[in-house]
């Protein structure tokens, strides 16, 4: 459905919540019902005051500036209408009214996980994140995670390594790779058939706030969720608190337990997982047995991946 210009005009109001973003998504129709909105209407329509709006013609000049800039940058976008929006994303309380993205939308038939964890991991939960993310790609199921340094990185190389299309969700805009460090994965997620997704336009920078917001993509994308380590403090149980709150499945990796966070989460319910399989097992899915020539090059690509991680730090 062609929508023109309205889902980008309507990210351009100040002062919206997600959720109300995505309520004038669901009621207009087009750039004119929304060019003849006054400041009262979304008052209106909001339930509350709204501040540093500076009217529609402010509004669509943002909205045809992020139009060019994605068609300059290879960005498209998709809105909480569309067909194609991720289905399992569209049934949360506040999703993003409009999701930007680079590369191919995922199938919506098909189950993902979403791993993720601390940036500063120990030895065993990295190789966890990587194996278990490898063994998922090799059964078909891709792997969702925020392409930061640590658990998330290796996540997204290990589901490469599997054959599966990883997904990368930013806390800024689809064409700012952050940390830059991980540019070179990021383009490697696109080589390999996945996408790199943001409810940010193109240009926006990371802002610490961005990042918890974003968690909740992460983990509604997903059929599960798996926290392969997480200290006190991560913001990975951020995500762990919204996949349970979404009605989504939550594991931990038994080789993060030694993490405050990841300990907790077990003490609070959370399932004990070491590999793919006991998730393919929880779902009910046939398990595709591996030759030996996949899992010698999974683990000659973890072993490279391990040595640059030490090189860096």
């Amino acid at each position: 459905m062609d929508r023109g210009l309205l889902d980008l005009m309507i990210i351009r109001i100040p002062g919206l919540k997600p959720v109300e973003r995505g309520e004038l998504c669901k009621k207009l129709c087009g750039e004119d019902d929304l060019i003849r909105l006054s400041d009262r209407d979304l008052e209106v329509l909001t339930g509350r005051p709204l501040k540093g709006f500076g009217g529609m013609d402010a509004v669509r000049f943002s909205a045809e500036r992020d139009a060019a800039n994605a068609v300059k940058r290879g960005i498209q976008w998709v809105s909480l209408v569309s067909a194609s929006y991720p289905p399992l994303l569209r049934e949360i309380y506040d999703p993003p009214a409009l999701l930007f993205y680079r590369g191919a939308l995922p199938d919506g038939d098909k189950p993902m996980v979403s791993v993720v964890g601390t940036r500063k991991p120990r030895g065993p939960a990295l190789k966890a994140a990587f194996d278990i993310s490898r063994s998922l790609g090799v059964q078909g199921i891709s792997v969702v995670s925020g392409l930061a340094l640590g658990i998330d990185a290796m996540a997204h190389r290990g589901n490469l390594e599997g054959g599966a299309g990883t997904y990368a969700i930013l806390g800024s805009g689809a064409d700012e790779i952050y940390p830059s460090s991980n540019r070179l994965l990021a383009r490697k997620i696109l080589e390999g058939g996945g996408a790199i997704f943001s409810e940010y336009p193109p240009g926006t920078k990371p802002q610490k706030w961005h990042f918890p917001a974003r968690n909740r993509i992460i983990s509604a994308m997903s059929r599960g969720t798996l926290i392969a380590e997480a200290p006190a403090k991560s913001g990975a149980l951020i995500t762990a608190r919204l996949a349970l709150e979404q009605g989504r499945d939550l594991w931990v990796a038994s080789a993060g337990l030694e993490a405050e966070g990841t300990a907790r989460l077990v003490e609070d319910g959370a399932k004990i997982i070491s590999s793919a399989s006991d998730i393919l097992q929880e779902w009910g899915l046939e398990e595709k047995k591996e030759s030996r020539n996949e899992a010698g090059s999974a683990g000659r690509a973890l072993a490279d991946s391990l040595a640059r991680r030490l090189v860096i730090r």
